[in-house]
């Protein structure tokens, strides 16, 4: 007997639609009214993300719009993780100041190894709606050079220039290569090739979103709706990225995880909440009253850790990288037992300490650097064997020495 499945229906529910468009949103295109009024009528609707593969984990930036995916995926609706095997190997110019290096396909593909099993904690590939997994070189890499001349018939360099990186390029006498030129382009051609309703991104990825959508409303006479998400960003306004080097990656364990988010500076505390977390609107706002109040930011930091650390390795986790922390840093061992040390800006750790007698020589600290036995306070790995000091700095060697480095 042959079993008919009905279509999923759209979840019409106002308040999660609102929460949907509005929380962690930057911005949307072409208007926010234009999305919810479809999403209500129960139109179901097709929304993808695009990853380029240029590192081998994904982190907390991609999480931000992997958490919007998995709502829309919740609501009813489509949703669809494009890996960019083909424009990863291109490289998106997006905020660079000079041409990113080209990868092999080898490398591409061995970045993507884990993308879908990292992603899972987010969307469902299962069920009868199921996320879809795709990859652009499904298309990008069949086109002939006439369908390539067509494509690129249909956006102007003028609009090229209107791009903030771009122009900054130009009016910095820095080159920019025609193979820039056609990334939105090949962005753009992947809404197209999947023929969808709806994209989302970070508020960076801007520029070849709507590349997208001008391409949609050319070649197909369709109005694609594109959600640009917030940032993550540092006090001084980098994306927490792996560009950056300041971003948690999804690879990493519970420890590390909590010792980098341990280690953000306070103001990053309310906006991680909201971009990286389930923590609801009203707890969250709750928490920033009692910040303004005075309450101590290190409280709320460690929930936020253990909020974030739960999506990825589990509750008891989280716990258990708590308890760690507290034992180890808080409870005062590390500062009973350090050799405080002064020095200047940039000088290297591995002199520092081979200096100071804290290690028998420049050889052994290199051992200890390759063998994970070297680490900041808040249990980040140094894994540099040239790392150099620009700040103040405690450094914890092997199991029983500390080190509190001031300049």
């Amino acid at each position: 007997m042959m079993i008919r499945l009905t279509a999923n229906k759209p979840v019409l529910d106002p308040q999660r639609i609102e929460s949907f468009l509005t929380r962690g949103v930057e911005k949307v295109f072409p208007s926010t009214e234009n999305v919810r009024d479809r999403m209500l009528k129960g139109e179901r609707l097709t929304m993808y993300l695009g990853i380029d593969p240029t590192g081998p984990t994904l982190h907390l930036g991609h999480s931000i719009t992997l958490k919007k995916l998995k709502e829309f995926q919740e609501l009813g609706h489509q949703v669809i993780l494009l890996i960019g095997d083909f424009t990863g190997m291109i490289g998106d110019p997006t905020d660079k100041t000079a041409a990113r290096k080209k990868l092999t396909r080898a490398e591409v593909l061995k970045n993507a190894k884990l993308y879908k099993k990292q992603a899972s904690a987010f969307l469902k590939f299962s069920g009868s709606n199921k996320a879809i997994l795709k990859y652009n070189s499904a298309w990008l890499s069949k086109m002939k050079f006439n369908e390539v001349l067509e494509l690129a018939s249909l956006m102007t360099v003028d609009q090229m220039l209107k791009r903030d990186m771009f122009d900054k390029r130009v009016q910095e006498g820095k080159p920019i290569y025609i193979h820039e030129f056609m990334y939105p382009l090949m962005q753009g051609y992947d809404s197209v090739a999947m023929d969808v309703d709806g994209e989302i991104g970070g508020n960076d990825q801007t520029f070849n979103m709507l590349a997208g959508r001008h391409l949609m409303r050319v070649v197909k006479d369709k109005e694609k709706f594109v959600i640009a998400s917030k940032l993550l960003v540092d006090p001084s306004g980098k994306k927490m990225g792996k560009t950056e080097g300041n971003m948690v990656s999804l690879d990493q364990s519970a420890g590390e995880m909590f010792g980098k988010i341990m280690s953000w500076t306070d103001d990053l505390i309310i906006p991680a909440f909201e971009l990286c977390t389930f923590v609801s609107d009203s707890e969250i706002a709750d928490m920033k009253k009692s910040m303004e109040a005075g309450a101590n930011p290190r409280d709320l930091k460690v929930k936020l850790a253990k909020a974030i650390i739960a999506i990825y390795h589990g509750e008891p986790a989280a716990l258990k990288a708590e308890e760690v922390f507290v034992r180890t840093f808080v409870e005062k061992t590390f500062s009973d037992e350090a050799v405080e040390i002064t020095t200047t800006s940039g000088t290297k750790l591995g002199d520092i300490v081979t200096e100071a007698k804290i290690v028998e020589s420049k050889s052994e600290y290199q051992r200890l650097v390759k063998q994970g036995a070297v680490s900041d306070s808040n249990g980040n790995k140094i894994s540099d064997i040239h790392f150099a000091v620009t700040s103040p700095i405690d450094i914890k060697i092997g199991k029983r020495k500390f080190v509190k480095i001031k300049l």
